[in-house]
């Protein structure tokens, strides 16, 4: 299974990717993570806000793979707990679905974008930075996974088993095949 997080911005400070890697770096082997960053356009103070936020709109789903089922980031979107978020997961997984998930720059997602995507989700009522919503984002896939499991690591000893000897479920057998 693949998950992109397809985002605007690429000028984020270093703890940011770090804060990302930390939760993104014991999925591999089980989940692809990936994050996508899409430059956020020259903002001039005559800039026509709406005709930019409709470009980082198309920018963002052209960056997608085809096929994907999206989902985009709002705060106008679903709110999920954790657990939702891991049955999500958990049938995407056994599907053998891609998912992509888009975040807008500091305007949002255009009505066109959000009129594309298979849905549309809220990470939280509060209002996040860009920077917290990679870091959020990656840790709610971290724990979603890890709920989807059962527990918090998994090392794969290529037998269906886990380090612990609890044996993996078809799902994660299956993500650690992609």
């Amino acid at each position: 299974m693949r998950i992109q997080f397809l985002a605007i911005g690429d000028r984020m400070p270093t703890w940011v990717a770090d804060g990302f890697d930390k939760y993104s770096r014991p999925l591999r082997g089980k989940i692809r993570l990936q994050l996508v960053e899409v430059p956020a356009p020259r903002r001039g103070k005559n800039a026509d806000i709406a005709r930019l936020v409709r470009d980082e709109g198309q920018r963002l789903l052209a960056k997608a793979e085809a096929g994907d089922y999206r989902i985009a980031l709002d705060e106008g979107g679903r709110v999920l707990t954790t657990q939702m978020v891991a049955s999500r997961f958990s049938t995407w997984c056994e599907d053998g679905s891609n998912v992509a998930f888009f975040v807008g720059g500091a305007d949002g997602l255009s009505d066109e974008a959000i009129a594309s995507v298979n849905e549309v989700w809220s990470l939280s009522s509060l209002t996040l930075a860009h920077s917290l919503v990679r870091i959020v984002f990656a840790e709610q896939v971290y724990r979603a996974y890890s709920l989807m499991e059962g527990f918090l690591t998994i090392v794969a000893s290529g037998d269906g088993y886990s380090s612990n000897g609890r044996q993996l479920s078809a799902c994660a057998q299956n993500c650690m095949q992609d």
